[in-house]
């Protein structure tokens, strides 16, 4: 069997060189992304700031869209993400917290806003899209297993909807009382389909 082709090897992230490039990569182009836009955020100008070959590039995010997932997803660490709990409302809060404020990060808000705008005509930007919301699920579920609530999809949608609404559309803020009152009426919709018994959530009775 021939070799894998070089653009098509997956870098070795258990080496600490490759994770240090990566990282570096990825700190260049959430510096230039706010800057030049999207569009702007070519290879080219992304390797030489970066000082390495589009060859790297390409080993690592094949495609511009792979490069804005993991810039969403691996975003700075701005000290916000909630822990895990068992107490659904405290957990959800915090979540969608966690979600405003990275949302505040330029480089995470351009990505976002690129992905979603080359969805429709970009396979890649599609699939990436459909990624972020599975992973950011998954990642929600994970901090409610202490609680023994896990939220489907369409109940993923429904909180973390009207904040990305009033961000993204009503170009508003997502204040801490707005997201009090999503978290409230989530978890009313919640103990509608029997995902949490109205037990579970004395405070929002």
């Amino acid at each position: 069997m021939p070799p894998t082709p070089v653009h098509r090897r997956q870098p070795a992230l258990s080496n600490p060189r490759v994770q240090r490039t990566r990282t570096r990569i990825l700190t260049v182009a959430r510096e230039l992304l706010p800057e030049v836009g999207p569009a702007g955020l070519t290879y080219a100008l992304l390797a030489e700031r970066a000082d390495v070959t589009r060859q790297t590039l390409y080993r690592h995010w094949p495609s511009r869209a792979a490069l804005l997932f993991d810039l969403i997803l691996e975003g700075p660490d701005l000290g916000t993400y909630p822990r895990p709990g068992s107490d659904v409302r405290a957990v959800a809060t915090a979540w969608l917290k966690s979600l405003r404020d990275g949302i505040s990060d330029p480089a995470i808000r351009t990505a976002v806003l690129a992905v979603t705008a080359q969805a429709d005509h970009d396979p890649d930007s599609a699939q990436a899209l459909v990624r972020i919301g599975e992973d950011r699920r998954a990642a929600l579920n994970e901090l409610l297993e202490p609680s023994g609530v896990q939220i489907t999809g369409d109940e993923h949608t429904l909180l973390y909807g009207p904040v990305l609404a009033r961000l993204f559309l009503d170009r508003g803020q997502a204040t801490d009382a707005f997201i009090d009152t999503v978290v409230t009426q989530w978890l009313t919709t919640l103990r509608h389909t029997g995902t949490l018994p109205a037990t579970d959530d004395p405070a929002g009775s």
